[in-house]
């Protein structure tokens, strides 16, 4: 006779994103159709055809960590590390109690890839003697899992997911799969970027990734509209604190919502492009709708990868037609206002979906003025709406055919 499933349950949250420092500041932008793209500040861009980004606003690393600490750390690892601070501090979660029993799963897109360019930048410019011992460090993907780790003395299992835009889905999916398997009883998951520099720009632009909608930056991210011209780049970090159910409760801590079901396909189609039939991400969607034991029915919210990008946009709707039919659930897609987050992306929006459970409020795509017909959709356009959700899902589809969907449910 199997052992009972395990139950895994979310305690706590953390966030940062061009919408705030905290899960509270980015929730209340995000209800409230506030967008955080505009001008990018991180450096000069005024060469390049994008100029426009989606940065996180007042987020001083050197009064967070110092200035010696922070010059060794990656931005992507700062946001990391604030957000897994809040998380925790609202989890009440007391890693030193039984740190064996608590793991980390971190995603990121690309990690450091801004410190990793300015270590080429001094090697050319400046001669190899110049290049800083800290420059690999601070490039590797998986240094914010190991550091977060170090910080709060999680001696766990520990990973890093580095599926593109998937990462931070699969971080949260398997850090649910750790406890479920009786490895662990808490997980510290969620996901890091800050690719905005020179080169991450400069690349997504080169594959006309990216909206040129520079001199009306808050409007250039539009999913599932007709005149959406790309992506909008975005950076965040979002971090979930994840229990098993029955050891949150005996220590008393609040249960914001449970993670039910998680679905992981591949696309095995092309490096960038979605399969031209969403064949893999309906197979996620219902892989992660069985996990929990849900019929489509039961969802009452979707959160959309939703991109801005013309394919990627049209094959996730169709996909979402055909997992749920043409009257599912209502949908919108929140990089409308944060901009793409990468591999930071599927634990922001987590977030979205446990807030939307908990408020019954749902935010709204903006932007979304004229509805694409290949998109048709109930979408929650450019302002919030009520509604009583009781199940909610987000997808996160990564370059390289990635895909990754995670069912929340009330607690």
């Amino acid at each position: 006779m199997g052992r009972e499933r395990r139950r895994v349950v979310v305690t706590g949250m953390g966030a940062l994103s061009a919408l705030g420092t905290s899960a509270e500041e980015t929730w209340d932008g995000l209800i409230t159709g506030r967008s955080g793209v505009g001008a990018i500040t991180a450096f000069d861009a005024s060469r390049l055809t994008v100029r426009i980004a989606a940065e996180v606003p007042g987020f001083d690393p050197v009064a967070t960590f110092g200035r010696r600490r922070a010059r060794h750390l990656d931005r992507n690892v700062q946001l990391a590390l604030a957000a897994t601070a809040e998380a925790l501090e609202a989890s009440k979660l007391d890693v030193a109690a039984a740190p064996e029993r608590v793991g980390v799963i971190y995603g990121t897109g690309i990690g450091g890839l801004t410190s990793l360019a300015d270590g080429i930048g001094v090697l050319r410019n400046r001669g190899p003697e110049w290049v800083s011992p800290y420059t690999l460090p601070m490039a590797l993907a998986n240094m914010a899992a190991g550091l977060i780790a170090m910080e709060h003395g999680a001696t766990g299992y520990n990973s890093c997911t580095v599926t593109a835009c998937a990462a931070s889905a699969q971080a949260i999916g398997e850090g649910a799969d750790q406890i479920r398997l009786g490895r662990v009883d808490a997980m510290i998951c969620g996901g890091c970027e800050s690719a905005v520099g020179e080169v991450g720009i400069a690349a997504f632009a080169a594959m006309k990734a990216l909206s040129t909608r520079n001199e009306e930056p808050g409007r250039a991210s539009r999913p599932f509209d007709t005149d959406r011209d790309g992506f909008v780049m975005g950076e965040a970090a979002a971090t979930i604190i994840l229990e098993e159910r029955e050891s949150a409760l005996a220590r008393g801590a609040t249960i914001l919502a449970e993670l039910a079901g998680y679905g992981s396909t591949a696309d095995a189609h092309h490096i960038t492009a979605p399969h031209p039939e969403g064949d893999g991400a309906v197979r996620a969607m219902r892989a992660a709708l069985a996990d929990a034991g849900l019929d489509p029915g039961a969802i009452g919210y979707v959160n959309a990868h939703g991109t801005s990008t013309p394919p990627n946009d049209r094959v996730e709707a169709l996909a979402l037609r055909k997992v749920f039919g043409e009257s599912g659930p209502p949908v919108s897609s929140t990089k409308s206002m944060t901009g793409h987050t990468l591999g930071a992306a599927g634990a922001l929006e987590s977030l979205v979906c446990i807030q939307a459970i908990r408020t019954g409020i749902l935010p709204p795509t903006v932007n979304l003025d004229r509805v694409d017909p290949d998109c048709a959709l109930d979408h929650v356009a450019n302002f919030a709406r009520r509604a009583q959700v009781a199940a909610a899902i987000t997808n996160s589809f990564g370059f390289g055919g990635h895909n990754a969907s995670l069912v929340f449910t009330q607690a």
